[in-house]
């Protein structure tokens, strides 16, 4: 079964080029200073201009204010805004205002009892991301290559459609599926050279692997 792929923290033209080839859904763009992968969001609709209707952009943000939605929404219009941070209920849905198809709310996982608060938002978000907890002192909430227990998924009552993100990589994402029962996998770090820096080649293995 062909699963559907975001390919995130797109910053260079051949990067995106690669996932829209291999048929990524969605392009995500990181507006987040700490992070290795932030763009201006500027130079992420310049990037997003290339998909030309063919994949969906994702604004991937961490505790944003109006301020930053606003210049987003200005310069990128995109069709998700991806919440990575402490944002609550209230704060989810009012950012669906700055979003043409709505709001993705990503949650660190590292047991069981971090699925609880999934539930308080299944009428403020549209769909929800479920990545690894960051190390301890870590400076952004993803993209560090950590995995956690997938089978914690496998049968969960989860109320919004989801994606998997953490650790994923060619290598591991067939097995990611079946362990957590995915229909859908969000990559970064597992298809690059270095942090930031992504491989074509990568992402194009990535993307057989979710449609083989």
């Amino acid at each position: 079964m062909a699963i559907d792929a975001k390919i995130c923290g797109l910053t260079t033209p051949e990067a995106v080029d690669a996932a829209l080839a291999g048929g990524a859904r969605w392009l995500g763009f990181v507006i987040f200073p700490p992070s290795p992968r932030h763009l201006s969001p500027q130079r992420a609709a310049e990037l997003a201009e290339r998909a030309s209707g063919r994949a969906g952009i994702v604004a991937v943000t961490v505790n944003a204010d109006d301020a930053l939605l606003s210049d987003i929404q200005r310069h990128m219009r995109p069709h998700w805004i991806q919440l990575h941070g402490a944002e609550g209920p209230a704060r989810v849905h009012a950012a669906r205002s700055f979003a043409r198809s709505g709001v993705i709310k990503a949650f660190a996982v590292r047991t069981r009892e971090d699925l609880r608060p999934v539930s308080g938002f299944a009428s403020a978000a549209d769909m929800v991301l479920f990545d690894a907890k960051p190390p301890k002192e870590a400076s952004r909430p993803g993209g560090w290559g950590e995995s956690f227990d997938w089978t914690l998924l496998k049968g969960a009552d989860i109320p919004r459609p989801w994606l998997l993100s953490g650790g994923l990589s060619p290598a591991n994402v067939r097995a990611a599926v079946e362990a957590s029962g995915a229909s859908a996998v969000d990559v970064s770090s597992g298809v690059e050279r270095a942090p930031g820096d992504k491989d074509p080649e990568l992402i194009t293995r990535f993307l057989h692997e979710c449609q083989a």
